[in-house]
């Protein structure tokens, strides 16, 4: 382990904790840790429980309070709203009532408390993607301030913020933490490591197309692989089901928006180099000055959300979906199309979000009978526009959020669920369940190490160095509920033929900067918010360095594979 834990003495001092008669509520703790952690933890024995104390001391002023949390539908949130809650109400004596709705409406409700003042939740989990509006707006508690003022008293000694690996990301340009991780989980390559390390199938495919069968490179090398396995016989496998070379989405959803601008549009070039996120001009095409005011999105403002690169993402996925994917693709959601690959007839699939990695270990059809995957993850190919130095995916940070809105006690008691459900007594077990690591001390631990050969490299992936390449949304989306809606209706237009990609993308960065238009009117951002380029020429900005980047004469690049183990030899280096 990489974390040096406390010795048991040192964390009972660090906890205040007196000899004496245990708490009536010790024993619902007492049986918590016997029946449901059961040893899957970083903590011995006695820091389990010293952990557990703390709470219930610290929870003592809010029993009988009921409190209601919010989080999108996964299986970690499952977890938590089925498990760990009770638990938590039992041994606390605080009730939670935790609950789980899609991630669009999550958003919605975010937004009507921002908007209305009124408390409608006492904590969500939503992604560090709304990190930018959150420190825009200032309607988000300042925990770094909180955990020093008012929140002191009831956040936890052993929290360990150095611990958590996604805090950069929840992190304003201000250097004030502003949520708190619960989940995280990448986008990555996932394919058929069976299928691919067939003699018939490398043959073949090397005889058809002229080079090895393996990881994509690039989104040639992605689109020839696809090609070659949709439709394909492959019975001398045992295999008789109809076969597809890629899996996707393309509902009109608000997950279909998710799809674009959880980095897609980066994986494709459109962007600037950049970690973790593209500057001046992010993955979502948008602008930014040299103090952080968004100036606009549309090519004609210095933007890139409807530049050449962003027509052609847009056109392959569009592409790969109508040719190489089920038929019933076409009309999924984002929770809908995640397990498909489990079923054993998709052979890869480019964006593959690793939160789907805990139903895959579940289906047998993909997993062999010694509990080892059928299938690998690996980094994801990138477009012809892609330059060394961009971003290479997404990481989705679903986080504790309390906004200021919320009456300080019931922030308290939402705050302290918040560390519970995080907290080290139980994020190995968490993990175990949902797969979606918060903790460095849980990825590198022994039971993790011991689990690690049948997660298909997910394990190797979040140790290495490489994890730090894939990151959320960043601060340059001023306000995500606002524009995030607007995706999935313009793009959804572009998938359903209704317009061309680049009318729908023209359309797109049109409406996004009516919103950055509005704000910088009302002026609610302060010094913060949009202030919007004047309208230029396209070829201005496409004759200047970076994003927007002019059309390639060709964007067909040569293909270009790598074989798995020498990836995974790269994350281990």
């Amino acid at each position: 382990m990489n974390v040096t834990l406390r010795s048991t003495t040192a964390l009972a001092v660090a906890l205040g904790l007196m000899a004496g008669p245990a708490f009536a509520d010790m024993e619902a703790a007492m049986e918590f840790l016997d029946s449901e952690i059961d040893g899957v933890t970083t903590l011995s024995r006695e820091e389990q429980e010293a952990e557990m104390q703390w709470f219930i001391d610290a929870a003592a002023e809010f029993e009988g309070m009921e409190i209601n949390v919010v989080s999108e539908t996964i299986t970690t949130h499952e977890y938590e709203s089925q498990v760990l809650a009770p638990a938590f109400s039992e041994i606390t004596g605080i009730t939670v009532n935790h609950d789980l709705i899609g991630e669009g409406d999550v958003v919605e409700r975010l937004q009507v408390q921002m908007q209305s003042g009124q408390n409608v939740y006492d904590a969500f989990v939503n992604d560090s993607d709304l990190i930018g509006t959150h420190w825009r707006y200032g309607q988000a508690r300042n925990l770094t301030e909180w955990m020093e003022g008012e929140g002191a008293d009831v956040t936890s000694p052993t929290l360990d913020l150095e611990d958590f690996i996604g805090t950069q990301f929840t992190t304003g340009p201000d250097g004030n933490l502003y949520q708190l991780p619960d989940q995280q989980f990448a986008n990555l390559y996932w394919f058929r490591y069976d299928w691919f390390n067939d003699e018939k199938n490398q043959a073949d495919f090397e005889e058809e197309f002229g080079y090895e069968l393996g990881v994509p490179v690039n989104w040639a090398a992605y689109e020839d692989i696809a090609e070659f396995f949709t439709g394909r016989d492959l019975s001398h496998m045992g295999v008789e089901q109809e076969i597809f070379g890629n899996m996707d989405y393309g509902k009109k959803d608000p997950s279909l928006g998710w799809r674009y601008t959880d980095a897609w549009m980066s994986m494709a070039g459109m962007g600037d180099t950049g970690e973790p996120n593209g500057l001046p001009v992010d993955e979502w095409g948008i602008r930014v000055n040299e103090n952080s005011q968004p100036v606009g999105a549309c090519v004609d403002r210095g933007g890139a959300t409807n530049s050449p690169a962003a027509v052609y993402a847009v056109d392959k996925a569009i592409q790969w979906l109508q040719n190489y994917s089920p038929p019933s693709a076409m009309g999924m959601t984002f929770s809908e199309a995640g397990p498909v690959p489990g079923q054993g007839n998709i052979a890869q699939q480019m964006f593959m979000y690793t939160t789907f990695v805990a139903p895959l270990v579940d289906s047998p059809e993909v997993m062999n009978e010694d509990g080892t995957p059928k299938w690998r993850l690996a980094p994801s190919p990138h477009g012809v526009y892609w330059e060394e130095g961009m971003k290479v995916g997404y990481q989705d940070v679903g986080s504790w959020t309390i906004l200021d809105s919320t009456p300080v006690d019931r922030a308290k008691a939402a705050w302290l669920y918040a560390q519970f459900v995080t907290s080290k007594t139980v994020d190995v077990k968490k993990s175990d369940v949902g797969l979606t690591f918060i903790r460095d001390s849980t990825i590198n631990s022994e039971h993790f190490t011991e689990r690690a050969p049948r997660l298909g490299g997910l394990v190797e992936f979040y140790r290495s160095p490489a994890r730090t390449q894939w990151s959320p949304t960043g601060t340059n989306v001023p306000d995500y509920p606002k524009l995030a809606q607007l995706w999935w209706q313009n793009i959804g237009d572009a998938m359903s033929g209704a317009k061309s990609t680049q009318a729908a993308l023209d359309q797109l960065c049109s409406d996004m900067e009516d919103v950055m238009s509005r704000l910088e009117r009302a002026g609610v951002q302060g010094d913060l918010g949009p202030v919007l380029n004047e309208e230029r020429e396209a070829e201005y900005w496409l004759e200047q360095p970076g994003a927007p980047k002019p059309a390639l004469e060709n964007e067909d690049e040569e293909p270009q594979t790598v074989s798995y183990d020498e990836l995974i030899q790269s994350w281990q280096e």
